[in-house]
């Protein structure tokens, strides 16, 4: 008698999910494929305005530059050294890319000619500045 309320128990049939987590899995593949990612310097800089200021949709490299004369980049901090090297490397996978400089106002402008040197050296020749339109 055990066996056989085994074997009805088993028999009992359920929802297949198998079809719905592949097609929920082809969708976040699509949207992976599609999505256009954002990238971030990795802190918040306040940018001088500029009457000639202009939107630009390009800049796949930020670099950002603290009040303080602190240089983050891909969401850390680096040193001076370190960008050559960093847009060099970027620079070879990604040849088409170009560097927007994300200054505050309240930074000095010796730090920003040195990264703009670095960047150049790494062989990224169009670079940018941002600014912010007047309010």
């Amino acid at each position: 008698m055990m066996s056989r309320r085994h074997v009805e128990e088993s028999e009992e049939t359920g929802i297949d999910l198998a079809p719905m987590l592949d097609f929920v899995l082809n969708l976040l593949i699509f949207f992976i494929i599609t999505t256009s990612f954002v990238k971030e310097s990795g802190i918040q800089v306040t940018r001088p305005q500029a009457l000639t200021a202009e939107h630009k949709d390009s800049g796949n490299i930020l670099i950002a530059i603290r009040p303080n004369g602190d240089i983050w980049m891909d969401k850390r901090r680096v040193g001076v050294g370190e960008i050559r090297n960093a847009i060099e490397r970027l620079h070879i996978e990604r040849p088409d890319d170009t560097v927007v400089i994300i200054a505050d106002k309240d930074s000095q402008t010796g730090v920003l000619t040195k990264v703009m040197d670095q960047v150049k050296l790494g062989g990224v020749g169009d670079v940018s500045i941002a600014a912010a339109p007047p309010a």
